[in-house]
Protein backbone atom coordinates (compact mmCIF):
# COMPACT_ATOMS: atom_id res chain seq x y z
CA UNK A 1 0.00 0.00 0.00
CA UNK A 2 0.95 3.36 -0.81
CA UNK A 3 1.08 6.36 1.32
CA UNK A 4 -1.83 7.77 -0.63
CA UNK A 5 -4.27 4.40 -0.08
CA UNK A 6 -3.27 4.80 3.78
CA UNK A 7 -5.03 8.30 4.07
CA UNK A 8 -8.45 7.58 2.18
CA UNK A 9 -9.31 5.15 4.73
CA UNK A 10 -11.00 6.11 8.14
CA UNK A 11 -10.04 4.75 11.48
CA UNK A 12 -12.33 3.15 13.78
CA UNK A 13 -16.22 1.25 13.31
CA UNK A 14 -17.79 1.74 10.23
CA UNK A 15 -20.91 4.13 10.75
CA UNK A 16 -24.33 2.79 10.72
CA UNK A 17 -26.88 3.48 7.97
CA UNK A 18 -29.57 4.03 10.61
CA UNK A 19 -28.47 6.40 13.51
CA UNK A 20 -30.60 6.33 16.39
CA UNK A 21 -30.40 10.03 17.42
CA UNK A 22 -33.41 9.97 20.28
CA UNK A 23 -32.63 9.38 23.88
CA UNK A 24 -36.04 8.47 25.98
CA UNK A 25 -35.63 7.19 29.84
CA UNK A 26 -37.83 4.85 31.51
CA UNK A 27 -37.49 4.53 35.55
CA UNK A 28 -38.33 1.11 37.07
CA UNK A 29 -38.18 -0.16 40.55
CA UNK A 30 -35.34 -2.91 41.27
CA UNK A 31 -37.64 -5.60 40.49
CA UNK A 32 -39.14 -4.58 37.27
CA UNK A 33 -35.77 -3.83 36.09
CA UNK A 34 -34.66 -6.98 36.99
CA UNK A 35 -37.70 -8.78 35.38
CA UNK A 36 -37.21 -6.81 32.16
CA UNK A 37 -33.08 -7.74 32.68
CA UNK A 38 -34.27 -11.72 32.69
CA UNK A 39 -36.58 -11.43 29.99
CA UNK A 40 -33.89 -9.58 27.36
CA UNK A 41 -31.43 -12.38 28.31
CA UNK A 42 -33.74 -15.19 27.94
CA UNK A 43 -34.60 -13.55 24.67
CA UNK A 44 -30.40 -12.98 23.66
CA UNK A 45 -30.93 -9.17 23.49
CA UNK A 46 -29.80 -6.01 25.79
CA UNK A 47 -31.63 -4.14 28.10
CA UNK A 48 -32.03 -1.06 25.45
CA UNK A 49 -32.69 -3.61 22.55
CA UNK A 50 -35.65 -5.88 24.59
CA UNK A 51 -37.16 -2.19 25.55
CA UNK A 52 -37.05 -0.58 21.89
CA UNK A 53 -38.62 -3.84 20.40
CA UNK A 54 -41.19 -4.95 22.69
CA UNK A 55 -42.13 -0.84 22.88
CA UNK A 56 -42.39 -1.39 18.91
CA UNK A 57 -43.88 -4.82 18.11
CA UNK A 58 -46.22 -5.04 21.14
CA UNK A 59 -49.92 -4.42 20.53
CA UNK A 60 -52.05 -2.87 23.63
CA UNK A 61 -55.47 -3.03 23.40
CA UNK A 62 -56.37 1.14 23.51
CA UNK A 63 -59.01 2.63 26.28
CA UNK A 64 -62.65 2.35 25.44
CA UNK A 65 -63.12 5.46 22.82
CA UNK A 66 -65.98 7.91 23.94
CA UNK A 67 -68.88 6.41 21.85
CA UNK A 68 -68.20 3.02 23.24
CA UNK A 69 -68.87 4.82 26.97
CA UNK A 70 -72.02 6.22 25.90
CA UNK A 71 -73.06 2.60 24.86
CA UNK A 72 -71.72 0.90 28.06
CA UNK A 73 -73.68 3.66 29.73
CA UNK A 74 -76.74 2.81 27.85
CA UNK A 75 -76.48 -0.65 28.86
CA UNK A 76 -76.18 -0.02 32.25
CA UNK A 77 -78.82 1.88 32.03
CA UNK A 78 -81.10 -0.40 30.37
CA UNK A 79 -80.91 -2.66 33.78
CA UNK A 80 -83.38 0.31 35.49
CA UNK A 81 -85.28 -0.35 32.16
CA UNK A 82 -85.29 -4.07 33.15
CA UNK A 83 -86.68 -3.84 36.85
CA UNK A 84 -89.37 -1.38 35.33
CA UNK A 85 -90.49 -4.08 32.95
CA UNK A 86 -90.35 -6.56 35.88
CA UNK A 87 -92.76 -3.98 38.15
CA UNK A 88 -95.35 -3.60 34.94
CA UNK A 89 -95.09 -7.30 34.14
CA UNK A 90 -96.33 -7.48 38.14
CA UNK A 91 -99.16 -4.53 37.68
CA UNK A 92 -100.67 -4.51 34.69
CA UNK A 93 -99.98 -7.97 32.96
CA UNK A 94 -97.68 -10.27 30.82
CA UNK A 95 -99.36 -8.46 27.78
CA UNK A 96 -97.81 -5.24 28.59
CA UNK A 97 -94.49 -6.75 29.65
CA UNK A 98 -94.13 -8.32 26.74
CA UNK A 99 -94.71 -4.87 24.69
CA UNK A 100 -92.20 -3.14 27.00
CA UNK A 101 -89.48 -6.53 26.63
CA UNK A 102 -89.93 -5.43 22.86
CA UNK A 103 -89.13 -2.18 22.25
CA UNK A 104 -85.89 -2.69 25.08
CA UNK A 105 -85.03 -5.48 23.36
CA UNK A 106 -84.92 -3.29 19.75
CA UNK A 107 -82.73 -0.84 21.57
CA UNK A 108 -80.59 -3.35 23.30
CA UNK A 109 -80.01 -5.12 19.37
CA UNK A 110 -78.97 -1.59 18.01
CA UNK A 111 -76.87 -0.64 20.66
CA UNK A 112 -74.92 -4.43 19.83
CA UNK A 113 -74.79 -3.46 15.97
CA UNK A 114 -73.17 -0.43 17.04
CA UNK A 115 -70.34 -1.99 19.36
CA UNK A 116 -69.93 -4.73 16.49
CA UNK A 117 -68.84 -2.59 13.41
Amino acid sequence: MNHEEKKKRKAGRPAKNIKKEINASVRFSRVEYFIVKEKAASCGFSVSNYIRRASIHSTITPRLTAEEQLLTRQLVGMTNNMNQMAKACHREGLFQSMVIFEKYRQQLNEIIKKLKS
